[in-house]
């Protein structure tokens, strides 16, 4: 009898998950031409390819035709000596998407996109917490500052994947200075601030609850450092609407992106170090185009692509423009699956 019981218990506690899940699932279903495509531009990882980066980006612009674009203010870059600004690069970057009325979102803290995470100057003394987080807030004001009158700019993201705190080499994580950089950019400028976090990795929720607009990343293929080998993450698009809705439940984002979509290798070290074969162990045209089915049905609307600096580098270096001129397509509304 005590057995019947607990059987019943345990029916009621299944059909209870089967429920949460039906309900967690449900979101709505884009189709293919309601997506809307940016990309991440980073001169660094264009010059580590070999290219001339602003050909890359006037090529980006005028050829893809590409209207959203995230950009990494590095602070290395910026501030290369102590209180020193040097905007050179990044004012060109951000006139000539202003002149072809390009959507922009600025990406300021010591932890940007691409390796090695944290691009901080080497003039500032990584042991010195205090000293370097006092100089980081002095950065972004400088940017921010710089910038905030710009339309085209349209939008703050504060630190990179924050809380992915296992992946880079950074300073250790300081939540309690997360907040401080995102109520300082707050209270200069009133532009929607962008947070990141891993879309495999993390719940979100940490991470929504202090954004404006929530920033996901989107993986399916990548090299494990852990487990020493390539690996496709079993995983189907109901996984992020599942993820999306039950952070949902805990934060209110005025909307919900894909801030990185993988349109590139993930090897077990830089791409371009790696054999074409190894290269397709995580990205293939196949696999580029399975990505473009994937997304539709993972409950979010716009993404911007992770890899335009490869797809260059890929029709530039190698004779394979497949990548580029797939993405053309996407970008330009031609594309048909």
């Amino acid at each position: 009898m005590r057995l019947l019981t607990i059987a019943k218990y345990l029916v009621f506690v299944i059909i209870g998950i089967f429920a949460i899940l039906f309900v967690l699932n449900f979101t709505h279903i884009y189709q293919a031409k309601e997506l809307e495509y940016g990309v991440t531009f980073s001169s660094k990882q264009s010059t580590d390819l070999g290219l001339d980066w602003k050909k890359v980006y006037e090529d980006m612009l005028d050829d893809l035709q590409v209207k959203k674009l995230r950009l990494p203010a590095y602070w290395d870059q910026l501030e290369p000596s102590a209180n020193t600004y040097d905007w050179t690069d990044l004012d060109w970057q951000v006139s000539e998407a202003t002149k072809r009325n390009v959507d922009l979102i600025l990406v300021v803290g010591q932890r940007v996109p691409r390796w090695p995470e944290c691009h901080i100057p080497t003039w500032v003394n990584k042991n010195d917490q205090a000293g370097r987080e006092t100089a980081v807030l002095n950065y972004i004001t400088q940017t921010v500052n710089r910038y905030k009158n710009n339309p085209n700019v349209r939008y703050w993201q504060v630190e990179n994947e924050p809380f992915l705190i296992h992946f880079g080499t950074c300073p250790a994580f300081n939540v309690n200075f997360l907040d401080q950089e995102i109520a300082l950019v707050k209270s200069l400028d009133t532009k929607p601030i962008i947070v990141t976090d891993s879309g495999e990795l993390s719940l979100w929720v940490h991470a929504a609850r202090r954004a404006d607009i929530f920033g996901s990343t989107m993986y399916r293929d990548t090299y494990s450092q852990f487990l020493h080998s390539y690996i496709h993450y079993p995983i189907s698009p109901a996984f992020f609407r599942i993820k999306k809705n039950f952070a949902s439940l805990f934060a209110h984002p005025q909307d919900w992106i894909v801030v990185e979509l993988q349109g590139e290798p993930w090897g077990r070290e830089a791409y371009q170090t790696l054999s074409q074969t190894e290269r397709e162990q995580t990205m293939t045209p196949a696999k580029f185009k399975d990505t473009i089915s994937f997304i539709q049905q993972t409950g979010f609307k716009t993404f911007y692509w992770w890899g335009v600096e490869y797809w260059y580098w890929e029709k530039t270096k190698n004779n394979n423009p497949f990548y580029w001129d797939t993405a053309k397509k996407l970008f330009q509304h031609t594309y048909d699956q």
